[in-house]
């Protein structure tokens, strides 16, 4: 007997960021595959699809917000759902990639979680990941298998150019290891100047930074200000003091993921940047939504990647060659 079968596209969505998942899947011209999930009495998690999935291209969407861990739980037993229930290939979508930032031993007898992460999904049946901005390019090395690494830096630099490309723009990275993706940004912006803000940092205290110095021209220009993610908003809040303190004519904050924990929502509402724009790989409750915030969203990227993937095409003639 011969059978020549067809490709099926199935997406699911984990509990975290559903509104997420729903768009991506309406980009893509498909819904959600209906599933139970609840917890036991215990808060164990069950999950179960409510159609066959045998055979299928996977795509399971999850970010891993907080409580960040119970998320990540949920995404590995969907991840074991499936292979369980014979896909083909099991795609893991994790816009924001959980843990990230642990992806070295800063000090003896500390673990690297970004690697367990990875390690995890591997054991789980993941065959591929796709995310958005990794904290550190090298994590994509973490992961035993293809490892899909989109940049939101076409969205939220297109937005900063409508907006305000009449005007005399500076780009500013918050320290000197991002600055290559700054020089990115410059290229998007038509060359703007770089800077960068020279900082120290405590290891000794989490998310908190030191003393700050602007390295580069930022006098009577807009600063663009640009991070992978806000979480506190310490670092990038000090940065924006410094610039003003400079000469910056203003500042605007371009960031991936707004994690947003407590007190980052009072720091940017009382912070010198007129504009603080984010994409939506987190979900932003309304109690975290003020005035100065603008949120774009993250799905048409994420729904293109997707296709890509499916259609056996090019992921990286999405970011002219560079991802």
């Amino acid at each position: 007997m011969k059978r020549t079968t067809e490709k099926n596209l199935m997406v699911f969505s984990g509990r975290a960021h559903p509104e997420l998942s729903a768009e991506v899947a309406s980009l893509l011209g498909t819904g959600l595959v209906p599933q139970s999930a609840y917890e036991f009495a215990n808060s164990e998690i069950y999950i179960r699809y409510e159609e066959s999935v045998r055979g299928c291209d996977a795509f399971v969407i999850q970010s891993h917000t907080a409580p960040i861990n119970e998320w990540i739980m949920e995404h590995l037993i969907m991840v074991d759902a499936l292979k369980r229930a014979s896909a083909k290939r099991i795609t893991v979508v994790m816009p924001f990639y959980g843990y990230a930032r642990q992806d070295k031993k800063h000090r003896g007898r500390e673990p690297i979680s970004a690697r367990l992460m990875a390690d995890l999904f591997k054991t789980a049946g993941a065959d591929r990941l796709i995310t958005v901005d990794l904290h550190a390019d090298q994590i994509q090395g973490f992961f035993d298998g293809p490892v899909d690494h989109l940049m939101a830096l076409p969205i939220l630099a297109d937005y900063v150019k409508e907006k305000y490309g009449d005007q005399r723009l500076a780009v500013v990275s918050p320290d000197a290891g991002r600055i290559k993706v700054a020089e990115r940004w410059s290229a998007r912006l038509g060359g703007a100047p770089l800077a960068f803000i020279h900082k120290t940092r405590n290891i000794d205290r989490p998310n908190e930074t030191m003393a700050n110095r602007v390295v580069g021209q930022v006098e009577g220009r807009i600063c663009v200000l640009v991070d992978d993610m806000i979480d506190t908003g310490g670092t990038i809040v000090k940065a924006a003091e410094a610039l003003m303190a400079d000469g910056a004519a203003g500042v605007v904050i371009a960031a991936t993921h707004a994690i947003l924990s407590d007190p980052a929502v009072d720091r940017l509402k009382n912070s010198p940047a007129t504009e603080v724009i984010v994409t939506n790989t987190l979900p932003i409750g309304s109690d975290r939504k003020f005035d100065k915030l603008t949120e774009l969203s993250i799905a048409p990227l994420l729904a293109r990647a997707i296709r890509e993937v499916f259609e056996d095409g090019s992921v990286t003639s999405m970011f002219d060659g560079h991802a």
